[in-house]
C-alpha cells in the first residue's frame, strides 16, 4: 500500500516519528509534508495531498495538524476525498469500513505517538465493507458532482 503523509509545523515531529514505524510495517511511505518545524498553514499541505489522493498517486493519506480539524477541512474540499479527523483507533477502522474514508487526519496535539501510530494501523488494516454502505458512499460521490437528488423533497 503507497501512503502519502503530510502535516503542518504543529504536528512535524509526529510525522517525522510516525513515518518510519509505518514502514517497518511494510508499508510504502511518501513524505509530502514541510522539511521544518518552521510555521506553516495547513491548509496548502491538506489540499496537496488530498489532490495526490485524488489522482489516485496514493492509496490513501494521512494528513496531520495539531488538532486534526483544519487539515481535515482542508482535505475535504477536494472532489473524491473522505477524510476523516479521528482520535481513537475504533473510529480510524470505521471511516475505511463505512465510509470507504481515503485520508486519516489527526491531530498532534490530541494524540501522542504511541496512539497515532495504533490510529494509523486500525485504518490501514481496514477495508470497505461495501454492502449498505456502498449506497452512501455512492451519495457522497453524488455531492462531489454537485448532486443533491438523493435529498428529495423532506430535506
Amino acid at each position: 500500500m503507497r501512503i502519502g503523509i503530510t502535516s503542518d509545523h504543529a504536528a512535524h515531529d509526529l510525522r517525522i516519528d510516525l513515518i518510519p514505524r509505518l514502514r517497518e510495517l511494510g508499508y510504502d511511505v511518501v513524505d509530502r509534508g514541510p522539511a521544518t518545524s518552521e510555521r506553516t498553514d495547513y491548509a496548502k499541505w491538506g489540499v496537496q495531498l488530498a489532490r495526490e489522493v485524488a489522482a489516485a498517486r496514493f492509496d490513501v493519506g494521512i494528513a496531520i495538524c495539531g488538532s486534526g480539524i483544519g487539515i481535515s477541512i482542508a482535505a475535504n474540499k477536494i472532489k473524491g476525498i473522505r477524510a476523516a479527523c479521528v482520535s481513537e483507533a475504533y473510529s480510524a477502522a470505521m471511516s475505511r469500513r463505512h465510509n470507504n474514508a481515503n485520508v486519516l487526519c489527526f491531530g498532534s496535539r490530541v494524540v501522542g505517538p504511541d496512539v497515532a501510530l495504533a490510529i494509523c494501523e486500525a485504518f490501514l488494516g481496514a477495508s470497505f465493507e461495501g454492502g449498505r454502505h456502498a449506497g452512501r458512499v455512492a451519495q457522497l460521490r453524488q455531492l462531489d458532482a454537485g448532486d443533491v437528488s438523493f435529498l428529495g423533497e423532506g430535506c
